[in-house]
């Protein structure tokens, strides 16, 4: 089982270069970074995962911008969006990104997606809430064409362009490994569609354990006649806790990461030195 970590960068937190090269230098496996491009002052839906929406959703950064930082710094670390929101996002552009992302870091990229929770946000940007799941399917589709095919055309309802030519082309083939993130069932139903991978997360309103859903995702794969062993499965914002990552590794999960305060270097480091030590305990 990998290790990760995800970190909401900000002006005060540790810069993305330092945090990739301290995580590298432990043995951590790969660097997340999630986003949001606004947080409007209203609020028609709830934050998923409290009453508050913490204040480092108000500063992030770019995720491409923090990750390409994070990827020159580096060699070994694997660099992916946790999550990147695609319904806000417009396909080709994004495309490009991805693509150059990958080739940047010698295909160390991990293009993990999430279908957003916040309708204001996504209406700023032109998105109908509503139809936000069809629309970043879509999006995915033809963002998969885009690298995929010399000349790429998609022709959906929301999604619709001719032969195009569009490099480069990214370095892993045939594309970075998309991850679904969200809530189950949900999630799990669209990352067995499209997805490569499943990142399930547990919310105010879904309190269930993520070691109970799991075998779950697994069922309802091989039903849909997916192979259970080739979707990976990465669960984010765990605590420290041995015994719980322990039943982690017991159910052949992928990676497991916590989600790391928007803190300096001194208050993170003993975070990256603490979860090192679970890594030891559960490989000794």
């Amino acid at each position: 089982m990998k290790f990760g970590a995800s970190m909401f960068f900000t002006e005060y937190s540790i810069g993305p270069a330092a945090l990739a090269r301290a995580m590298e230098e432990r043995g951590f496996d790969c660097l997340f970074a999630p986003e949001h491009s606004h947080i409007p002052l209203s609020r028609k839906t709830p934050f998923p995962l409290g009453p508050d929406l913490p204040k480092r959703y108000f500063d992030v950064m770019d995720p491409f911008v923090t990750l390409t930082a994070a990827a020159a710094a580096t060699t070994t670390l694997t660099l992916g969006t946790g999550v990147c929101l695609v319904a806000q996002r417009d396909p080709i552009q994004t495309a490009k990104l991805v693509a150059s992302i990958d080739v940047v870091s010698a295909g160390r990229f991990l293009f993990g997606i999430g279908n957003g929770w916040n309708r204001d946000e996504m209406e700023n940007h032109g998105t109908d809430f509503p139809q936000r799941h069809k629309l970043v399917r879509e999006r995915i589709e033809a963002m998969k064409a885009i690298w995929t095919q010399d000349a790429a055309e998609y022709h959906g309802d929301f999604v619709d362009f001719g032969p195009m030519a569009a490099w480069p082309k990214p370095a892993r083939a045939p594309h970075p490994p998309i991850l679904i993130g969200g809530a189950f069932p949900y999630s799990a139903r669209r990352a067995i569609r499209y997805g490569d991978g499943w990142m399930p997360q547990v919310t105010a309103g879904d309190k269930a354990p993520l070691t109970e859903v799991i075998p779950q995702f697994r069922q309802m794969a091989a039903e849909a006649g997916r192979d259970p062993a080739a979707l990976q499965i990465v669960v984010g914002a765990q605590p420290p806790d041995a015994a719980l990552i322990a039943r982690y590794q017991a159910l052949d999960v992928d990676m497991v990461y916590p989600s790391l305060p928007s803190e300096p270097a001194d208050a993170i480091l003993p975070i990256l030195d603490q979860w090192m030590e679970i890594k030891r305990q559960l490989t000794a």
